[in-house]
């Protein structure tokens, strides 16, 4: 056999080996490149320098006259001196000039390398930061946008002079981020600083000792409650054991880490677990339209919210008498001189010297005591007992992580009798067996589950939504669904107002999204109740961190017991179509135990963006109360005992209370 043939070898252009040398010549080293700047700068300035001085008139005749011209001109071109005499001064003049030119570029070298690096080590946000009695944000998330512009818009002096933002994210992004969503800061500096938070080296960037409060906020990551764990412990290093550090205020969402997060953050840290907060307002919301629209006219600053006054003029009288001892704001409850909450007190509660009054105002300079008793106009009172709630029959669509939650608050609130479907496309974890009935009663819950295609229309086309009295609408968890969470819950959104266009009925809807800009993209009559739990938590993280005090207050009002906000018709107060004063309003709600402070209209003008909600009235203004208006009540719900039972529901049986008729006083 012979030999192999040898390959044929491939022409190469000239022009492209040529291109390759030159290359491989450049990657040799930085000689290599300067010499051919040299070379290339020669190329062009000594062709162009005696082109000019043959065309020049006025050039020397001579060959050596014009070759010094040449020299000349090239040699103050390239800054090299223009020296003449022999070859060797004029070699050692483009020699010191070559000197002087390297030395100069390498001090502007130098110079703009230094620049560059100080303007990028300030746009990494790695410098400290010099401020006193700022506002510190650590971690960045949805809620950040709520949180700071909520900060922003504080009543002075309530409003930090500086709010300083720390987390793993690029500076420029921030910034960026802050402007679209917050705005004009006004008189507030917004100030970012790039780094994670859990380092307590980065942390001391952003100086928390010298600052007001800090903030701590979790992340949308699956990690994200064991990251602001490990946040509050990079604090307390940075703090050290200083009990006159500021007040911490975070927020994780499972109950698991709570009690670890509150020992990280020491005796002035306050900590929310923010999916049962979400849980408990979209129970809530079930039971009282509109809550939700309440309570975000109550927790942001643009408006009326908690403050704490003096009760200086109310000492040794009951708590009663101060309810209608402010005509500009509206009292719900006592600080007591121990720290201790009261909200919605007795109203024969006795007022302590040092106690502090919790009231609802513009700002505490509208808490100025004033005697309204004055206003009470008695003859229009309702007396009679109201009718107590009845069973309900409601409808879950959709399950995510909040929802055993949901499930959970909803059998602590559940009247006897009521009913729960859930329909998920997904399996739900049930009890192995139901309870066995107790022989008292009716069970409070039944929850029973079923299995559909919910991302389809059609499957809830199908379903026949008459007998609910309710229905709660509930997304993915991000990763679950879609990329965007809110999408299947517009779907699901679109297809229940298609059955009620069919039906004719009006269905009472409580959603739940995680992007409050798909608020207005949602299938829903206006003033139907929907809660963005990113939104919630801000708002409720600005608040408690204008006043620490403030965390047992909506601790309580977003519990399944104590006190709560609810709205109750007007007719349970004052005779309906009567014309009469809030100061009335407030008098009626005090003989039954309840602090009214506000009211919600229900006519043609009750329109966005307050949906006729108006909070804390003068109680001087007079109005006429249809019977389709509702009275904003801080009032406490009749006592259930808790049910034991896993996080989905175990019904039980409870004897239902008597139901009363309702009638008005007579002129």
């Amino acid at each position: 056999m012979g030999g192999e043939r040898p390959k044929k070898r491939r022409r190469v252009p000239l022009r492209d080996r040529a291109r390759y040398r030159f290359d491989r010549t450049l990657a040799r080293s930085a000689g290599s490149l300067m010499g051919w700047l040299v070379v290339s700068c020669l190329a062009v300035v000594v062709p162009v320098s005696a082109l000019l001085v043959w065309t020049d008139p006025g050039a020397p005749p001579s060959l050596s006259g014009r070759l010094t011209a040449v020299w000349r001109s090239s040699a103050e071109t390239l800054r090299l001196g223009a020296v003449d005499g022999t070859p060797l001064r004029m070699l050692l003049a483009a020699l010191l000039g070559l000197v002087a030119l390297l030395c100069v570029s390498t001090l502007v070298g130098v110079i703009t390398t230094g620049l560059a690096e100080r303007l990028a080590e300030l746009s990494r946000g790695r410098s400290t930061v010099l401020e006193e009695g700022h506002a510190v944000v650590l971690g960045w998330s949805d809620q950040v946008f709520t949180v700071v512009a909520e900060l922003v818009a504080a009543q002075v002096p309530h409003r930090p002079r500086a709010v300083v933002l720390l987390a793993d994210v690029d500076k420029t992004e921030m910034e960026r981020a802050l402007a679209a969503h917050v705005g004009p800061s006004g008189r507030t500096r917004l100030i970012c600083r790039s780094g994670p938070a859990s380092d307590p080296g980065v942390l001391a960037l952003v100086s928390p000792r010298t600052a007001r409060t800090v903030l701590v906020l979790p992340s949308g990551e699956p990690t994200a409650d064991a990251e602001v764990l490990r946040t509050l412990l990079a604090l307390r290093a940075v703090l050290g054991e200083d009990a006159e550090g500021p007040p911490v205020l975070a927020a994780v969402r499972d109950d698991q880490y709570r009690a670890a997060a509150r020992l990280a953050a020491g005796p002035r840290g306050t900590v929310l677990e923010t999916d049962t907060v979400t849980a408990r307002l979209i129970a809530q919301c079930v039971r009282r339209p509109g809550l939700s629209l309440v309570l975000r006219d109550l927790l942001d600053f643009a408006g009326d919210e908690f403050h704490l006054a003096d009760a200086d003029a109310f000492h040794g009288r009951p708590f009663g008498a101060a309810l209608l001892g402010h005509a500009g704001a509206c009292v719900v409850g006592l600080l007591t001189p121990q720290g201790r909450t009261l909200l919605n007190p007795p109203a024969d509660t006795a007022i302590t010297p040092g106690s502090r009054l919790i009231i609802l105002a513009r700002d505490e300079e509208a808490a100025r005591p004033e005697d309204c008793r004055h206003l009470v106009e008695r003859p229009v009172i309702a007396t009679a007992p109201p009718h107590p709630e009845d069973a309900a029959h409601v409808l879950l669509l959709g399950w995510n992580r909040r929802a055993p939650l949901v499930v959970d608050q909803l059998r602590r609130t559940a009247r006897p009798g009521s009913v729960l479907d859930v329909v998920t496309d997904r399996s739900v974890p049930a009890p192995a067996r139901e309870p066995e009935p107790e022989p008292s009663g009716a069970a409070r819950l039944s929850v029973r589950f079923q299995s559909a295609a919910l991302s389809r229309p059609e499957t809830l086309l199908g379903f026949d939504l008459t007998p609910y009295d309710g229905t709660v609408v509930l997304g993915p968890d991000p990763g679950d669904g879609p990329d965007r969470p809110d999408d299947r819950t517009l779907v699901t959104l679109l297809a229940l107002r298609l059955v009620e266009e069919r039906t004719g009925r009006q269905l009472r809807v409580v959603t739940e999204l995680t992007d409050d800009r798909n608020r207005p993209l949602a299938p829903l009559d206006p003033g139907s109740d929907v809660i963005v739990s990113g939104e919630l938590t801000g708002l409720l993280l600005a608040q408690i961190a204008q006043n620490r005090h403030l965390a047992a207050v909506f601790d309580e009002l977003f519990s399944a017991d104590g006190s709560t906000i609810c709205l109750r018709p007007a007719g349970h107060y004052v005779c309906p179509g009567s014309v009469t004063t809030f100061a009335t309003v407030v008098a009626a709600a005090r003989d039954r135990g309840e602090c009214a402070i506000g009211y919600r209209r229900h006519d043609r003008r009750a329109t966005p963006p307050d949906h006729g909600v108006r909070l804390n009235p003068h109680k001087a203004e007079r109005r006429e109360w249809s019977p389709d208006d509702q009275v904003i009540v801080v009032a406490t719900d009749p006592p259930t005992p808790p049910t034991p039972g896993p996080p989905i529901p175990n019904p039980t049986r409870e004897d239902a209370p008597p139901a009363h008729h309702r009638e008005c006083a007579s002129d």
